[in-house]
C-alpha cells in the first residue's frame, strides 16, 4: 500500500512516500519558501534509484504549485517511483488540532470545520494544513485523506491530569482541557525506546523550536507538558511556555495592546526573549561561552524548565526506566543533555560523557546507570504512515 505523508508549514511542504506495511521510503521531497515568486527551493530524492533533483530560485507562489511539482516528480519517467498518482492509497497529514476530534480521523468536512474552529489556538499550523489539504482534495479527490492529529497520542491521559481546575462547564461547553501535542514524535519514541532496554516507565523530551515533555507508561501517554494550546509547557525557541495567566490582564491594564501582548508571548518570548541573542540555541550557547550573562540565564532557565517537568512526571509515574531526548536540540545539543542529566543525578542517572559528546542515536548512559538515557532521532513520518495505513485499510 502506497501512503504519502505530508507535513505543511507556514512557508514549507515536506513529503514522504512509503510502502506500507513494510515502511520502505520510496521518495521524499521538501519545498521551502512557499509564497515566493523567485527564491523558492525544491529538493526531491528517489530513494529506490538514488536520483536527486535540486532546484532553487523558483516561482512557487502557493501550496498548489508546490504540490503539483512534487506529484510531477513522483510520477515522472526519469525520476518517479509511481506510474500515476492513482497508485496512491492514502495521504496522511501531521495535523495539529480539530475541535471535537482528538485522534486519527478521515478528513471529512466536519473534521476540517473543527480545524477552522480552532484557528485561534493554532493559527499558523491549522491554516497551513487547511490550505494544503484543500489543494490535495481538489487535485486528488478520490484519494482517502487522513489527519493524524498531534493530540491523538495523548487521549490516554487520565482525566484528573487532563482537566484544569476551572468551572467544569468550560470543559463541557468550550472543550477547555489539556490537549498535548507532538504526539507523533512521542509515540514513535515510545516504540523505538524498547530496543534500548526496559521502557515501561519512560519520559520523552522533544526539544527543538517547539518543546514538550511527555510521561509514558507502558507505551501510552499519561501526561504532557503541553496544555490547551501550543503556548504552554517548557519554554520554547520563541514561545514563553507556562506563565501566570494574570500577567496578561495586568499588562493590558498597564496600557499594552492585547495584540502586542499575545505576539510577544508567542514570537518574542522563550529562548529569544530571555537571551536577547537569538531563538537558535546554538547562537545562545556561543554567546554564553563568550560571557553573555543573559544567554547563560536563558540556557539555565531552559534546562531548569526541563528538569522540573521530568521531576514531576517521575513522581507521577512512580519510577523511571528510560529518559529519551529527541528533536533538533535533543538530538544535537550534548550540552543541554549533559546539564539536564547532571541535575538529575539523584535519580541514579550516570551519563557516559564520551558517548553523549558524539552520539545522535543510541544509549548515552553508563552501563551501571539506574535510568537508561538515550537519543532517538525524530521520525514523525513513520508514526503518521502507520496510523494512516491502519485507517485506510479499513475503509
Amino acid at each position: 500500500m502506497k501512503i504519502l505523508v505530508c507535513n505543511a508549514g507556514s512557508t514549507s511542504l515536506k513529503f514522504r512516500l512509503m510502502e506500507m506495511p513494510q515502511e520502505t521510503v520510496l521518495c521524499e521531497a521538501k519545498v521551502e519558501r512557499v509564497g515566493s515568486v523567485s527564491s523558492a527551493i525544491y529538493a526531491y530524492t528517489n530513494l529506490v534509484r538514488n536520483i536527486k533533483d535540486f532546484r532553487e530560485n523558483l516561482c512557487i507562489p502557493n501550496y498548489e504549485t508546490g504540490i503539483r511539482i512534487f506529484l510531477s516528480s513522483m510520477t515522472a519517467p526519469e525520476s518517479g517511483v509511481l506510474d500515476t498518482v492513482d497508485e496512491l492509497d492514502g495521504i496522511g497529514y501531521k495535523t495539529v488540532l480539530s475541535k471535537g476530534f482528538y485522534g486519527v480521523h478521515e478528513l471529512t468536512e466536519d473534521v476540517m470545520q473543527g480545524m477552522r474552529d480552532h484557528l485561534f489556538i493554532a493559527p499558523v499550523h491549522n491554516r497551513a494544513y487547511l490550505e494544503a489539504i484543500t489543494q490535495f482534495k481538489a487535485i486528488l479527490p478520490e484519494i482517502p485523506m487522513i489527519g493524524v492529529f498531534e493530540t491523538a497520542f495523548h487521549t490516554t491521559i487520565p482525566e484528573e491530569r487532563r482537566l484544569y481546575s476551572v468551572p467544569y462547564e468550560w470543559y463541557e461547553k468550550y472543550g477547555i482541557m489539556k490537549m498535548g501535542y507532538h504526539g507523533a514524535s512521542h509515540e514513535y519514541v515510545a516504540q523505538k525506546a524498547k530496543s534500548f532496554g526496559k521502557a515501561e516507565y519512560m519520559i520523552s523530551c522533544h526539544l527543538g523550536g517547539s518543546c514538550s515533555i511527555c510521561a509514558i507508561l507502558d507505551g501510552k501517554s499519561v501526561d504532557s507538558s503541553f496544555g490547551f494550546s501550543l503556548q504552554t509547557g517548557v519554554m520554547h525557541a520563541n514561545r514563553s511556555g507556562d506563565i501566570d495567566p494574570y500577567i496578561i490582564p495586568y499588562l493590558s491594564d498597564q496600557g499594552m495592546a492585547m495584540e502586542d501582548i499575545l505576539h510577544s508571548l508567542s514570537s518574542n518570548g522563550g529562548l529569544l526573549g530571555l537571551s536577547g541573542v537569538s531563538n537558535d540555541l546554538r547562537d545562545i550557547m556561543l554567546a554564553m561561552k563568550e560571557g553573555n550573562k543573559r544567554a547563560k540565564l536563558a540556557v539555565d532557565a531552559f534546562v531548569n524548565n526541563i528538569v522540573q517537568y521530568i521531576g514531576a512526571f517521575y513522581a507521577e509515574l512512580g519510577g523511571l526506566d528510560q529518559l529519551v531526548f529527541t528533536g533538533g536540540i535533543g538530538e544535537n545539543s550534548c550540552e543541554v543533555r549533559g546539564m539536564v542529566c547532571n541535575a538529575l543525578h539523584h535519580l541514579g542517572i550516570l551519563l557516559d560523557t564520551e558517548e553523549n559528546a558524539i552520539s545522535r542515536d543510541g544509549v548515552i548512559s553508563q552501563p551501571g546507570s539506574k535510568v537508561v538515557v538515550s537519543v532517538i532521532p525524530a521520525n514523525e513520518e513513520i508514526g503518521i504512515a502507520r496510523r494512516t495505513y491502519s485507517v485506510v485499510r479499513r475503509l
